[in-house]
């Protein structure tokens, strides 16, 4: 049962991984289904380019008629990003503190793996998780917009996926890092969850407000999206960044994980 703990976990979230696939998609093709009636709707497109500049805040863009708009306007500036590190979070704070709160750790630790593999292999199977449903999310808009005749680029749909992919590797791998430092799943979401929302206010508002314009580079929203993936494609060095925040947690995570007096 104990042997792989990467295999265990899949299989232990396998319904609700399936469940999440399965609202991503419904929500998706609700969504995209609307486009055909915006596109040609220049009433819509003339109230978005006069709306206040609040409203990009909560959509990134006044171009809803365009595909690169509508896509980013109803999935990837908002929606899937918060829902994907949802998802993140949600099992970086179990893997560790969430076995430690149901006293089951202690079982975890008494097979022959040690503390680093286990986590590594806990870390695994959140990039599992989430690479799983981020499959679904390309997969799902891009066949849509294939149906409702989009003009995409699906290679540069791709790239803002596996940005949204980094992302919420980054997210998991901090609930991972709070869960190993404090054994505490509640502290490991909440601060996570707080981190995650001040990071998105800031980008959001940053895109509207001047005086908060230099202190977006802080957010790791910012390296997800400001280069608008779904139009430009990645830049690397935004990957890069992404990248290495993820190394930084995980590797602290092990070194705080490693020292963890457990039995206390």
């Amino acid at each position: 049962m104990l042997s792989s703990v990467f295999l265990k976990g899949l299989r232990d979230r396998r319904v609700s991984l399936a469940w999440w696939a399965v609202g991503l998609l419904l929500f998706i093709l609700m969504q995209i289904a609307f486009y055909p009636s915006m596109k040609d709707n220049k009433s819509i497109q003339e109230y978005m380019e006069s709306a206040p500049d609040a409203l990009v805040a909560f959509t990134g863009t006044t171009d809803i008629s365009s595909p690169v708009g509508y896509l980013n306007s109803q999935f990837y500036f908002l929606m899937f990003p918060i829902l994907l590190t949802i998802l993140a979070i949600s099992i970086g704070s179990d893997a560790l503190a969430g076995e430690e709160g149901r006293g089951t750790l202690d079982l975890l630790l008494s097979a022959p793996l040690t503390r680093g593999r286990l986590l590594l292999e806990k870390y695994a199977t959140l990039a599992a998780a989430v690479a799983l449903e981020a499959l679904v999310i390309y997969a799902v808009t891009a066949l849509s917009a294939l149906a409702v005749g989009m003009d995409l680029d699906f290679l540069k749909l791709a790239e803002a996926t596996f940005s949204l992919l980094l992302l919420a590797l980054a997210f998991g791998a901090l609930a991972l890092l709070l869960g190993a430092a404090t054994g505490s799943r509640g502290l490991a979401v909440g601060i996570t969850a707080a981190l995650g929302l001040g990071a998105y206010v800031l980008n959001s508002l940053a895109l509207v407000v001047e005086g908060l314009k230099p202190w977006r580079r802080l957010s790791p929203v910012y390296y997800y999206g400001g280069n608008d993936p779904l139009a430009n494609g990645l830049k690397g060095s935004h990957v890069l960044v992404l990248l290495a925040l993820t190394a930084v947690f995980l590797g602290g995570s092990l070194a705080l994980f490693r020292r963890r007096d457990l039995s206390a």
